[in-house]
């Protein structure tokens, strides 16, 4: 079940889109297991604290937020937030959008014309944190879109079975109510994260429940989606389009969010054992390596 990485190129290229801190997270994963490059785009306010971080880190601090841009400038600077991104976008093998995005109106526009743009090019795109609070109410953006993967929380999935079956969560049906949002959705991965990891590409529906902590420290959903991208590219790079096949298990997407769903589960029991209820994502963060190679040794 779980991806070969002896078998992957390590040339992944993490493009992150974020405006704030909790960001840090999705590309510190994606730097220590594999990525060569990870690039931030982001407000020019984060941009000095998030390059601060890490050496490793390309930061590019072209977003824009309301309080910034008058309204007779909006069109303009949108227009070149997009271009400077275009300039990238073929070289990313993922775009992670949303852990510290925020809520901006202007900022959002802007994401959604990126997220447009990756569809077009092609790109896998993640989506966590607000990225789901604008797909939400945007559903277009990722509607049809093999290529995407959702991971929402407890009251972000919500908001998605809310908006897409109308109806509340029925954990007594769980699996056949992911099944049937994904499809909703036309074919997008879910990953509903819980005490279990639920995955689902409309096909079926694959449970991830092993290892695990009791302590669920904030930031463990940034480290996911880092992850998510990174080994849902490793994946792609050994496999035929996601669509392909009427088997989940034969779509990279899926195998992406098991194998980094397992992960970050080994990652936080580790960090337990150690720390009990004083664990911190951090903690967490520095248990990622000997897992991975608990799981998948290197040689």
């Amino acid at each position: 079940m779980f991806i070969n990485l002896i078998d992957f190129p390590q040339f992944l290229v993490a493009f992150i889109l974020s405006s704030y801190l909790y960001e840090y997270l999705s590309i510190l994963y994606s730097v220590t297991q594999g990525a060569d490059l990870s690039h931030v785009f982001c407000t020019k306010d984060a941009a000095a604290v998030i390059k601060s971080y890490s050496p490793e880190l390309i930061v590019h601090p072209v977003l824009e937020e309301s309080y910034s841009v008058r309204d007779d400038e909006k069109r303009a600077v949108s227009t070149k937030v997009l271009a400077e991104v275009a300039r990238w976008m073929e070289r990313f093998d993922c775009l992670v959008v949303g852990p510290g995005l925020g809520r901006d109106p202007f900022l959002l526009d802007c994401v959604g014309e990126i997220m447009k743009l990756a569809r077009r090019s092609n790109v896998p795109i993640v989506i966590d944190g607000d990225g789901l609070f604008l797909v939400t109410n945007s559903i277009d953006l990722v509607s049809g879109y093999h290529l995407a993967v959702l991971t929402p929380n407890v009251n972000e999935y919500k908001r998605l079975v809310q908006k897409m079956l109308g109806s509340e969560v029925n954990d007594q049906d769980a699996s056949q109510q992911l099944l049937a949002l994904a499809r909703s959705i036309g074919g997008v991965t879910i990953l509903r994260k819980g005490k279990s990891d639920m995955i689902s590409d409309g096909y079926s529906v694959h449970t991830v429940s092993i290892f695990g902590s009791p302590r669920r420290c904030g930031g463990q959903g940034d480290i996911l989606s880092g992850s998510v991208a990174l080994f849902l590219s490793w994946a792609l790079q050994s496999s035929t389009a996601p669509g392909d096949s009427t088997t989940s298990l034969s779509n990279p997407m899926v195998l992406g969010c098991i194998a980094a769903s397992a992960l970050l589960r080994k990652a936080a029991s580790v960090a337990f054992e150690n720390k009990k209820r004083a664990t911190l994502t951090s903690d967490i963060i520095e248990h990622l390596g000997q897992s991975l190679d608990d799981i998948c040794p290197a040689c």
